[in-house]
This record gives C-alpha cells, structure tokens and sequence, in this order.
C-alpha cells in the first residue's frame, strides 16, 4: 500500500479527540488516513469533519478542517491518505 501526503495537524484539542489539519489535497468522508509524527503513527477511517464549525463530506486544498480522531496527534504531525493497492 502506499500512502500520499494530505495536509498537516496545525492544532490539536485532546480532551474532544479532535486534530485541525491544513489540507495540501482533498480528504472525504470514508477515506482512511495514516496519522504519521515523531510518536503519533496509527491508521483511521474519516467519520467526522468540519469546515467553520459545519459538518462537510468533503474539503480540499487550502481547507482547514477538524476531525475527529481516534488517538492522540499533536501539531507538526503529517496526515496521508491511504490508497488502496490496484
């Protein structure tokens, strides 16, 4: 599998399990993310983002969005998509 680069955890609020990532592509509802930093490495599904505090299916390029996340990641942190094997 290999995974290509989506953006970067800019904040992070751990008490709400929730990352704010800028986005360098575009990232939706469903698709499974690597979170990869100095000791944050784990792999989730995309079950919630916001965009302005509104819930969005999807965001791109230049986008900051919150989601939630399933462990804890901290700023500096980079997201990649996981793209299924063909």
């Amino acid at each position: 599998m290999a995974d290509r680069q989506i953006g970067e955890i800019t904040h992070c609020y751990d008490k709400i399990s929730v990352g704010v990532l800028a986005l360098t592509d575009t990232i939706r509802l469903g698709d499974t993310i690597h979170i990869l930093g100095h000791t944050t490495d784990f792999q989730q599904q995309v079950v919630s983002l916001q965009v302005d505090h509104k819930e969005v299916e999807t965001a791109g390029p230049g986008d900051d969005v919150a989601l939630k996340v399933d462990e804890r990641v901290r700023e500096g942190d980079k997201v990649f998509r996981v793209l299924d094997e063909q």
